[in-house]
């Protein structure tokens, strides 16, 4: 095959990378996009980085070389041989094969942190929750599938805010678009505000024309530096949601077959739920996946601006 169209998205444990990931399977297919988690790359299991007093933040506890070489053999559409990492357990799995597709998400803590690494993504996205929310986060996750007491959770949360703090959250400086998805008055997690920086290293759609002014709705702030702010309220109406996914949607009508309503789906615990705010960034997300599939196919390098690190 061809080269893989690759999506990146990092962030630290319990950031919402795997909810957002599901997402976009779900909507481009099995059969259309390979999942990699570059958690599979630790060089150590969990009781041999607890013997050393490492974390599995600090790239020296992770194969960087064999994760960047394998991502590269991912993007060129050659299949490979990857470790796999055992959440349940901590432990080492059998080498399991890679079958490169049309696409490639790979997620994980460290995916910016080299420049081999960096190299390799059509569109790099970042998560960055506030630190109180993705605490809770990690505490329902952990608790409720992989077996740990809540007080084991903040005390590990508390023994890697240092590793967190010194290589992963640097990495936000190298993608493509920001998200931190923020809670508001309601409480509910249905309806997280979500505050994105979108960078010029890609060329975003203009979603002003779909803005309306209202105190509630989009709101849309360019700054100096090129950054643009998008604000995407939790409590956005249906009709409002509607208005910027068609803009979207207009600009991808050679993919019109994957309009779908399963955009912004989450389960929280086995309950199903939908965002507003979700379900655009995912279609952002697309329109991007698409937008450098089309350069591909015109035999461009992709979408990427050349001046982008």
């Amino acid at each position: 095959m061809g080269r893989s169209i690759t999506l990146g998205i990092v962030g630290d444990s319990a950031a919402g990378k795997t909810t957002l990931t599901r997402g976009l399977e779900r909507v481009l297919g099995e059969g259309s996009i390979t999942h990699v988690c570059t958690d599979d790359y630790h060089r150590y299991d969990r009781k041999q980085r607890a013997e050393r007093n490492i974390t599995p933040l600090d790239p020296e506890c992770n194969y960087m070389d064999m994760m960047a070489q394998h991502m590269w053999h991912l993007r060129n559409g050659e299949p490979f041989l990857k470790p796999v990492y055992q959440h349940h357990d901590g432990t080492f799995g059998p080498l399991a094969r890679v079958d490169p597709k049309q696409f490639s998400v790979i997620e994980g803590l460290l995916g910016y942190s080299t420049e081999d690494l960096r190299g390799l993504y059509d569109v790099r996205i970042y998560l960055a929750p506030p630190e109180e929310l993705r605490r809770q986060w990690k505490v329902q996750r952990d608790c409720s599938r992989r077996g740990y007491t809540t007080d084991q959770v903040l005390g590990e949360l508390d023994r890697r805010e240092p590793d967190s703090e010194a290589f992963i959250r640097p990495q936000k400086k190298y993608a493509d678009i920001v998200v931190s998805f923020m809670p508001n008055a309601s409480g509910d997690q249905e309806q997280l505000d979500a505050e994105l920086v979108l960078r010029p290293s890609l060329r975003h759609p203009d979603f002003r024309s779909v803005l309306d002014g209202a105190p509630d709705g989009i709101r849309f702030d360019e700054r100096e530096d090129g950054d643009l702010h998008l604000h995407i309220p939790g409590r956005l109406e249906r009709k409002r949601a509607e208005a910027i996914e068609e803009l979207i949607w207009h600009r991808l009508h050679f993919a019109d077959h994957l309009r779908t309503e399963r955009l912004g789906e989450f389960t929280i615990g086995t309950e199903l739920h939908r965002s507003e705010s979700l379900a655009l960034i995912q279609l952002l997300i697309l329109y991007h996946l698409f937008t450098a599939t089309a350069s591909a196919a015109l035999g461009g390098a992709g979408t990427r601006a050349t001046s982008a690190a």
